[in-house]
């Protein structure tokens, strides 16, 4: 995915409309299109193309009504009608063809404006003259952004949603003129705005920057719909389960079009059916959390109670009117039942290590909630996750320590908040999040409320400042980065497992396949139906498919390539029930994430406001009043999870498995329902997800090989034996030592480095402790998570990733002393270095690339030039650029400060004032000296003559650097400043309130903001 918002720089929205001339010629008729900058269509925008006489615009309307009175066939009939209008109409010369469902009144109703899209979109392709005409909807219809999403991905090229519009004038109408409401020219400003924006989020998912690039480009999985349907009006789109036909199609308009012209008068004062599709309604849709489900397991796991937590599972399973999920149409296979007695069955305490709770962050969650799941988890040996926000390390305590709160599974995400060498070595799993089941493709934003002095100090922060999380992760661009990724990690803790989590999707599997050739110990497919409060509502609904089908499929590509024996397969996305868990394992799942229901136990009532601070049972919030309304405790949790795997140990036995590993991948245990009446639920076909594994002989269908992870050839086994002693005795024998160094030489300096973190925690070592000096090209991600106490001096140059996850030591770089290249005009190391640095400097001799110092927290580095995208979504520490700057700087950008050297006084030009102002700096300022002092010890490391120039004309140079400073950095400073000031004025120690709370603070030194 890409960052639509921070690199809005690299995306268009606007598309050309019209005929496409020969693409190898060159004439006057290749310019004859029209140019339209909003794909959202107002009503007098469509209305003036209609009208237009300008060369090579000529539009038609093809109306999509047919009588109700036809029913299916009409449908049909109106669909083939349209098709022939289409191909007319291209003949006669027209270039835009306008599918208007306008004019529905009691005897006529429309086609679904998608499946006309569609329809029209796929005859022409087949006759070959698809570029001869644009297609452009006018439809009551669609209103939300994946519906728009859709209607491009087939094909629209722009789209008038009229009755949103007449719906904006309602609704101005109906609400008293209290000023509340914008003009109407306003109002549909916004939500076309609002509109636009999320289908470029969307498009963006997919790494998709400009909707030309969009259109037409089918990137959905249709669920429910036949392969008649697809092949005839949805070519080429991935559909494996079947589904509805055009008669179910009608029907579903037919019964619509019934509902809006109904037999009787409608009354004046009747109110529209709110629904219930996003929250839980009495009288709407059915949810798998509603009031019944939620207050049995919080009933049964508060007293332990197995015959309430029974009704809960019976509730929980029991399917509504119409179908939620695709597993509530799988029964078990009773007639290959050989039951056996349950004491045969592997004991609870073997079952329970096989679950994990979801990635909720400290700081989505409050410190009570998130503590209470790790001591609950740590007790019955499974596995909480720390999501992405970084752990306390008062909590990193053995796990077999009594009530330990330190999480098993320590999350690796793109904003790398928290992650320090410490971190990760206090880990059982080291889990990269790629995407979440809730909102695949987004990242995350936290705002800055809710980032109180103690979830800060967590994730490396300051109090009171937004953090982003980036959609990517920018070391992972290809299935090789995951893999080098995957490397680092194994290196900075080889005994925890790398997991990689993934959403499920069309070609899960094979991405799974490449995780387990990439030396992945964890694969984690997660469901659409991921439970994340602060998720948008178009991917609430749309994003994602069912977890049944995505580990379905990476179990069958697994097995088929003799993989699956060396890599866990893990689910999650609803999980709640024993029947869940073991659909899940017969499908293929040897672990199950529960995150939801293990909420829920703790007291969550399914608000649906995470995002807002508000939290009134104390779950889901930082505010401290809140906080203290919390109630859940380890003890309810531990009973949930033991009730769960007791039910499923009754299951085993009734199926004749005597352990989890028997079940896995024995799909064949599993059947269709024969027994459903839905009209569209018994149209599916679930035969491609009840497929049975089969392994060849000698292979297995689950786990039970560890990966080969390569670790003996690691350069860092010299480096631990040259500073055994020093690590040892704690910097009380200095080691000081050359080495020569080649490309293949990775993760130089991860590995040592948690050696050190494990013996001696945050603090490292003492400055001056390891001095390492490399001489050559250094491998990828050199000198990553390297700590306090050493010090790395390469003379040479490196990959990609230098100084990932910087915690605290001290990186230098330059050229060797032969060269005769300009190191100042010369790139010395790769891109996105420094990514996530959570401490520690780097002196660099040269040009770095693209992404430099990106999700820096607290490093201070200096560079002689950089590429684009520099210091991206930085949060702290000090950056000094001594050279060119490429485009897009400071983007997402919320806490540090960045001194550019701006000679020729064009920074402006490539710097992204989104969330940060550039400044003059001072002479003789606080900021003058700081940066004065980092360019001093540049010169020191690099005897950098860039650096000595600047020095030597300090007076006269100092006037053309330029500060960036993150505007909500400066508010939280200002505030510290004036908290300290009204103390010291009082004679009290600075407190001021951040955040709800009262936070004493040490002095600080006076600093223009």
């Amino acid at each position: 995915p890409l960052d639509a918002i921070r690199e809005e720089l690299v995306t268009q929205m606007a598309v050309p409309a019209g005929r496409r001339p020969n693409l190898f010629d060159e004439t006057e008729s290749h310019a004859r299109l029209l140019r339209i900058d909003h794909p959202i269509l107002r009503n007098a925008d469509l209305a003036r193309i209609k009208e237009s006489t300008k060369p090579g615009v000529k539009a038609i309307t093809i109306s999509t009504l047919f009588p109700v009175s036809q029913g299916s066939n009409g449908l049909e009939s109106a669909l083939e009608r349209i098709r022939t209008e289409a191909s007319r109409a291209i003949k006669q010369g027209f270039t835009i063809l306008v599918l208007s469902d306008r004019g529905v009144d009691s005897e006529n109703t429309f086609i679904p404006s998608l499946l006309a899209t569609a329809a029209i979109h796929h005859h022409l392709i087949r006759e070959k003259t698809r570029t001869q005409a644009d297609i452009l909807v006018e439809s009551g219809e669609p209103r939300e952004v994946h519906h728009f999403a859709l209607l491009y991905g087939y094909g629209a090229s722009a789209i008038n949603p009229y009755l949103a519009f007449e719906s904006l004038a309602s609704i101005r109408e109906s609400v008293a003129s209290d000023g509340t409401m914008p003009l109407q020219d306003k109002a549909e400003e916004n939500y076309r705005k609002a509109s636009e924006e999320g289908v470029l989020k969307t498009m963006s998912k997919m790494g998709i920057s400009t909707l030309q690039g969009y259109l037409g480009a089918q990137i959905f999985e249709a669920l429910g719909l036949s392969q008649d349907l697809i092949d005839e009006y949805f070519t080429w789109t991935n559909s494996r389960i079947g589904g509805v036909g055009l008669e179910e199609i009608a029907a579903d308009v037919i019964a619509n079009h019934a509902r809006a012209y109904p037999q009787h008068d409608i009354p004046s004062n009747l109110r529209l059916d709110l629904g219930g599709y996003y929250m839980w309604r009495a009288t709407g849709e059915p949810h798998m959390w509603n009031p019944r489900t939620i207050s049995l397991i919080q009933t049964a796991s508060t007293l332990n109670s197995t015959t309430i937590y029974k009704q809960f599972e019976e509730a929980a399973d029991q399917e509504p009117e119409g179908f939620i999920a695709l597993r509530q149409m799988l029964d078990f296979d009773d007639g290959k039942f050989q039951p056996i007695p349950i004491e045969e069955v592997e004991p609870v305490d073997k079952i329970l290590p096989r679950f994990a709770t979801g990635a909720i962050s400290l700081g989505s969650i409050s410190r009570e909630a998130h503590e209470t799941l790790a001591i609950a988890m740590n007790r019955i040996g499974a596995r909480s996750n720390t999501g992405e926000g970084g752990e306390d390390d008062e909590r990193y305590v053995p796990f077999d320590v009594p009530d330990s709160r330190n999480s098993a599974v320590k999350q690796v995400a793109s904003g790398r908040f928290g992650v320090t060498t410490e971190y990760m070595v206090n880990a059982k799993d080291l889990q990269i999040k790629m995407a979440q089941g809730a909102k695949p493709g987004e990242g995350g934003e936290i705002p800055g409320h809710k980032i109180s002095e103690y979830i800060a100090s967590i994730r490396r922060t300051t109090p009171g400042v937004e953090l982003i999380s980036p959609p990517p992760h920018h070391d992972i661009y290809s299935i090789e980065d995951i893999a080098q990724l995957i490397h680092d990690l194994k290196n900075v803790n080889p005994e925890a497992r790398v997991h990689v989590k993934l959403v499920a999707r069309s070609g899960v599997g094979i991405i799974a396949a490449g995780i387990s050739k990439g030396k992945g110990d964890v694969v984690l497919i997660s469901g659409d139906t991921g439970g994340t409060g602060a998720s948008p509502l178009s991917s609430i609904k749309h994003a994602g498919i069912p977890w049944e089908l995505g580990v379905s499929e990476t179990q069958q590509v697994l097995v088929a390539n003799g993989l699956r024996d060396r890599i866990v397969v893990q689910t999650d996305g609803q999980i709640k029930t024993s029947r869940d868990v073991a659909i899940a394992a017969l499908l293929g799942a040897d672990e199950w994430g529960v995150a939801t229901a293990a909420l829920i136990t703790m007291g969550c009532i399914m608000l649906r406001k995470c995002h807002l601070n508000t939290c009134s049972v104390g779950v889901a919030t930082q505010d401290p009043e809140l906080r203290a309304k919390f109630a859940g405790t380890p003890e309810a949790v531990v009973n949930y999870f033991t009730m769960l795997a007791g039910e499923l140990r009754k299951r085993m036995a009734e199926m004749g498995f005597r352990t989890v590993n028997e079940m896995i991948g024995r799909a064949d245990m599993l059947k269709q329902r024969d027994d459903i009446e839905h009209f569209k639920a018994k149209t599916l076909d679930l035969s491609r997800i009840l497929v049975d594994s089969n392994p060849l002989e000698g292979d297995h269908a689950y786990q039970c090989t560890d990966q080969d992870h390569a670790l003996e050839f690691a350069l860092d086994h010299k480096l631990i034996e040259l500073t055994g002693q020093t690590i040892e005795d704690r910097g009380q024998t200095v080691t000081n030592s050359t080495l020569k160094i080649r490309n293949r030489n990775r993760t130089v300096g991860a590995m040592m480095s948690g050696r050190i973190s494990m013996k001696h925690g945050r603090k490292g070592l003492p400055d001056g402790s390891i001095n390492i000096t490399f001489n050559g090209s250094t491998g990828q991600s050199f000198g990553a998570w390297v700590v306090n106490g050493v010090t790395f001096k390469v003379f040479g140059d490196a990959n990609d990733y230098f100084g990932k996850g910087l915690s605290g030591g001290r990186l230098v770089i330059v050229p060797p002393e032969d060269v005769e290249f300009v190191p100042e005009e010369n790139i010395i190391i790769g891109n996105v270095a420094l990514y996530g640095s959570t401490g520690g400097e780097a002196y660099i001799r040269g040009i770095a690339g693209e992404r430099f110092c990106v999700r820096n927290s607290a490093a201070h580095a200096v560079v002689e030039g950089i590429g684009d995208h520099g210091c991206e979504y930085m949060t702290g520490g000090r950056v000094v650029i001594l050279g060119p700057t490429g485009r897009n700087f400071a983007a997402g950008m919320s806490g540090g400060i960045a001194y550019v050297w701006d000679r020729d006084n064009t920074f402006h030009e490539r710097f992204n004032d989104g969330m940060a102002d550039l400044q003059d700096l001072v002479p003789d300022s606080d900021d003058a000296a700081e940066a004065k002092s980092l360019i001093e010890n540049h010169l020191k490391w690099t005897a950098s003559t860039v650096a000595a120039e600047v020095l030597d004309n300090w007076d006269d140079v100092v006037r053309q650097f330029k500060k960036v400073m993150p505007r909500d950095y400066a508010r939280v400073l200002w505030e510290q400043a004036e908290a300290e000031s009204i103390a010291r004025l009082n004679g009290e120690t600075s407190e001021y309130s951040l955040n709800g709370g009262s936070v004493a603070t040490p002095a600080l030194a006076g600093r223009a903001v």
